[in-house]
């Protein structure tokens, strides 16, 4: 039962990070499948990078 929400809730935060990225202008696909193997530490590099300007 707990492995259960343990993948949910890593797949969960995969999710949010994808579209943290796709906010931030960056492929939203490639954060999520970087997120299912790092976790959180996706996350907090997330949170620290620069949005990318469009051009």
């Amino acid at each position: 039962m707990m492995n259960d929400q343990y993948f949910v809730g890593w797949g969960t935060l995969a999710l949010i990070n994808a579209g943290l990225a796709q906010g931030k202008n960056r492929t939203g696909l490639n954060w999520f499948l970087l997120s299912l193997f790092l976790g959180p530490i996706a996350t907090l590099i997330l949170l620290f990078e620069e949005k990318r300007n469009e051009s």
